[in-house]
Order: C-alpha cells, then structure tokens, then sequence
C-alpha cells in the first residue's frame, strides 16, 4: 500500500449516497467500518470461519490438532438455540453430505447478542456481510463455497421481499438460516462464524498472507491506495482489503471475490508455510481459531475431529468458490438490490441438495477465479 491521494483528489463514487441510505434500511451497511466500535463479545462474528476449516484440511493435521484438543475445543463458543424449529424444514440432502452455513457480521450492539439458556437479540443492530454456503461432498474430495451478495432479493419468512442480510438484523442467526432454507430448498446442517480479532490474529499467526491486485484502485472510504501487483497482507491490512466495497468495478460482487481470495490465499499460507512443521507457529494459529469460532451447539469436539479428519485430503486446488448466479442489480423503491437468476440458482441448488456439484459445475463452469481480484 502506498500513502493516500490528498483529500478530494480522488473521486467519491455516487455508490456513497446509497451508503448514507443503507444505513438507516434493514440489511443495509451502517456507517460500515470507519465508526468507533463498542468493547462486544465474540457474537456475532465475522466470517472467515470456512477458510480455517478448509485451512485444517490442507495442513492434514488430524491426530496433531487434537493432541490439545481439550485446550482447543473449550476455546470455542457454541451458540444454542440458533438452529430453526424442525417444522417446515426441507428434508435431509444426499446421503453423506454436509452443508454449512458461514455468517460474518458487523455488529453495533452495545451489548453481547447471546445469552446463557436463549437469545438476546437487538433487532437492527446486526448487520451479516458475509454469508457462505459450504457445502462437502459425501467423499471430502472437494469444497464447494457458496457466496450470497448481501443484497440479494429475496423472501424473508415473516417479512417478505427483503435483502438477505435483513434476515439476520430481524432475527439472527434462525431467521436467516430459515431464509436460506426457503430459498434454496437446501437443509443447512451447521451454523458457523468468526469475529474480527480473530480474523486478525489468525492471519498474524501465519507470517500474514499474499494476495494479488489487477489494476491499481483507491479505497475512498479508508483512503488506501492499492497498486496493482503483490500485496503481503498483515491482520489489518487483510480486514482492510476484504471490506472495500467502493470504488470497486463491480461494487459488492468484487468485495465478495476479495473475500474469496483471502480464504485461498490463507490456505495456501497455512499449506506451504510452514505452520504444521513449527509446533510454536502452529499452536499460535490453532489458539487464534478456536478462541475466535463460535458453531452451533451440536458440533461437539467429536464433530470437529471428524470433519478434520474426512477433509485431510483437500487441497487448495480442490476447493471451489462461486457466487450464487444473478442478474446483476436493480432498485426496488428507495433500495439497490441484487436480483437473483432463478433458473440458473434453482439448479444449483438442486445440485447441491442431490450431491451434483460436479455435473453442475461441468455444464455451467468451475466458479469464480480469485488467483487475481480487482
């Protein structure tokens, strides 16, 4: 990064009006980052979890995760009661496969959004920028991540036609896993998220990671300059890169590869680093994650052992990253939404619920390139 352009000497795009305006609508991005943020819990978080997932299988650390597992596994959160009623529900997918449902969020709450024996949620002041899809085959040869524009249009149970990510600020975490389920017609299994620090210091644990930018772009918002080339991402500078929105070619649909690439960029970090090789390094790393995850409460140390353990076989390259299709953005009333593609949607969704991935990806392409981003 290189020192920003004096103040003015840069254009503001007029995407900023819709900024002032999402932050008074539901699921819009209130003052984003550049607000001071209240001391909060770990809840809600934001999502980098399916990266550190995918991270444990690259670096095939089966038994050696859990040599500290009691240590590890009392680090992270489990959240109760985020799982939705069983009625109405669709039915179980493919035998074998598993699908998770990844949420970042940027919370304004003042106080923690969870609570002992039930939920404590502050309706409107959650706001879920990143919401994620994994989905695992049946023989763990692949990943698949799902990426959900935060905009998109869609029927929220109980409110109607509103952007996904006001599902989260009405009712958290059930709320927006009932809407997906509504949308997709997919059973999410698993609900998992991290916060910021956390992000933060898992990326500081590795050495920092490296991502590679197409053309050279200013950040109007935080007034960072990207040239074009290389970047050697500490923390910050990570949560930099993967919460720039404006300025971007393709607004949120860029914002959302960025994120893409950072998940890569920190497996292949995790992979080809050193980490699983330097006990110091990798205990950093592992401490960083579990004390910065929170699952829902039926994922026991079991559970995560398990996953561990049937993913150690991926690799980076086996890991693909999609977007869910739409036909780009469009205005409903004062609001600037994303209108979903619903053949093109329906039948991925269709191929995630009969573990068809790989026809799907054959006829309709192997997702989003991330290896350079805007």
């Amino acid at each position: 990064m290189t020192t920003p352009p004096a103040p003015g000497s840069e254009p503001v795009p007029s995407e900023g009006a819709q900024e002032g305006l999402d932050a008074v609508l539901p699921g819009g991005d209130p003052g984003d980052d550049d607000a001071p943020r209240p001391r909060k819990r770990r809840w809600p978080r934001v999502l980098i979890g399916v990266g550190v997932f995918l991270v444990l299988v690259v670096l095939g650390l089966a038994g050696l995760v859990w040599q500290r597992e009691s240590a590890y596994n009392g680090n992270i959160d489990r959240l109760h009661g985020v799982m939705p009623n069983d009625a109405n529900r669709p039915g179980p997918s493919a035998v074998g496969t598993e699908n998770w449902l990844l949420v970042g969020s940027d919370t304004r709450a003042k106080a923690g959004t969870t609570g002992t024996g039930g939920t404590v949620w502050k309706t409107g002041q959650q706001r879920s920028d990143t919401i994620m899809l994994l989905h695992l085959p049946a023989d763990r040869k692949k990943a698949y991540v799902v990426s959900f524009p935060r905009d998109s249009w869609v029927d929220v149970p109980g409110y109607g036609e509103q952007k996904i990510n006001a599902a989260f600020s009405y009712g958290g975490p059930p709320l927006l896993i009932e809407t997906v389920e509504h949308l997709t017609g997919v059973r999410v299994d698993h609900f998992g998220a991290i916060d910021f620090n956390g992000f933060k210091s898992m990326t500081d644990a590795l050495g920092g990671v490296t991502v590679t930018v197409k053309n050279d772009v200013y950040d109007p918002k935080r007034h960072v300059e990207w040239s074009a080339g290389k970047h050697k991402l500490d923390g910050e500078q990570a949560l930099t890169f993967v919460r720039q929105r404006y300025n971007l070619p393709n607004g949120d649909f860029d914002r959302i590869k960025r994120q893409q690439a950072f998940l890569g960029a920190l497996a292949k970090k995790a992979a080809d680093g050193g980490t699983i090789t330097n006990p110091l390094k990798l205990d950093r790393f592992l401490s960083a994650f579990t004390k910065s995850i929170s699952v829902d409460d039926k994922v026991g140390a079991g559970k995560l052992r398990s996953l561990a353990l049937s993913l150690r076989g991926i690799r980076a390259s086996d890991i693909t990253f999609m977007t869910v299709p739409n036909k780009g953005s469009a205005s409903r009333g004062r609001q600037s939404v994303v209108l979903l593609d619903r053949k093109r949607s329906g039948a991925l969704f269709t191929a995630i619920k009969t573990a068809d991935m790989a026809n799907y990806v054959r006829t309709y392409g192997g997702g989003n390139r991330v290896g350079t981003v805007s």
